[in-house]
């Protein structure tokens, strides 16, 4: 890092089903290599880094905000068990009434509580970073990512990215299987408005100091977003709802994204199916992965990791 006046810390495991049973190298790469950071910066004397961002992630809220309607409360429920799951009880209900609750965007202030090893790792390299940086006087910045998507990304992985599982089995002609009813949601951004928020983060003059979601802000149903990603390939949608699901995955996710506006100064800028317009014609330029979906799954049910 000689010479270095600013980090930017993207390096990760990644992958919610697989960290359920790989939990030492989880916990090895992400959070003792984030260590490893840490520690060079707290012991380095005369070093010229003045910043570090890191790319954090929306899962350490777990379920994340909801609203019960029966008196407008804002709740964060703890992880669906999996005998809810089993039962195909999909949404979050309230722990004393019983009632289903209703999604709300979720802010930077609210409890964090991961529901898989891999989020857990990530609220772990949070804190490093913030106490450190604290401590050393160094600026910092914690991006808590939606789920990102776009060209570069990898096409390889089974376990995570579920639009590059999706592209392959619409350029392969094949089905695409969706878990619990389809109505789960996520918050879809793609990589330039990512990027344009590291790049806001590292251009002011005063490191942010705080936590700032990035996202789009708006909850994207799994169908929904399986639907348009075949329109962008000119497919006819092949979607089909199995009742499968994943321990460790949350029902919905939507980011508040005001701070995101309030301190960098940005909104996204690409919206879904422009988005993924752009994903499904830098696809079509690349190797035609295998479908190794089936062969991740099974390995899930072998651990009992997935019903």
């Amino acid at each position: 890092m000689d010479g270095i006046e600013a980090i930017v810390h993207l390096a990760s495991e990644t992958g919610t089903g697989q960290s359920m049973y790989e939990i030492s190298r989880y916990a090895q790469e992400n959070v003792q290599g984030t260590a490893e950071l840490m520690q060079v910066l707290a012991t380095t004397p005369g070093h010229a880094v003045q910043r570090v961002l890191l790319a954090s992630s929306r899962s350490v809220y777990g379920e994340g905000a909801y609203l019960r309607a029966s008196d407008g409360q804002r709740l964060t429920p703890a992880a669906r068990s999996a005998a809810a799951l089993k039962s195909h009880q999909w949404d979050p209900t309230c722990p004393d009434s019983g009632e289903v609750l209703q999604l709300v965007a979720t802010r930077e202030e609210d409890r964090t509580a991961p529901s898989s090893i891999y989020a857990a790792t990530k609220l772990m390299q949070e804190d490093l970073l913030r106490i450190t940086c604290d401590s050393t006087g160094i600026g910092y910045g914690i991006l808590r990512l939606q789920n990102v998507y776009g060209e570069g990304q990898s096409l390889k992985n089974p376990y995570t990215g579920i639009l590059s599982i999706f592209s392959t089995k619409i350029r392969r002609g094949l089905e695409l299987p969706i878990f619990e009813d389809g109505l789960e949601s996520r918050d879809f951004v793609h990589v330039s408005d990512v990027a344009a928020a590291f790049a806001a983060a590292l251009a002011r003059p005063k490191a942010p100091d705080t936590v700032i979601n990035v996202g789009s802000g708006r909850a994207t149903s799994v169908l929904e977003m399986a639907t348009a990603l075949a329109r962008a390939f000119d497919a006819t949608p092949n979607t089909r709802i199995t009742g499968e699901y994943r321990l460790g995955d949350i029902r919905h996710n939507a980011a508040d994204i005001t701070r995101l506006h309030d301190v960098l100064g940005l909104e996204p800028q690409i919206d879904l199916q422009q988005g993924l317009n752009r994903f499904a014609t830098w696809v079509q330029d690349q190797p035609l992965p295998e479908d190794l979906l089936a062969q991740a799954n099974a390995e899930l049910k072998a651990r009992n990791m997935m019903g």
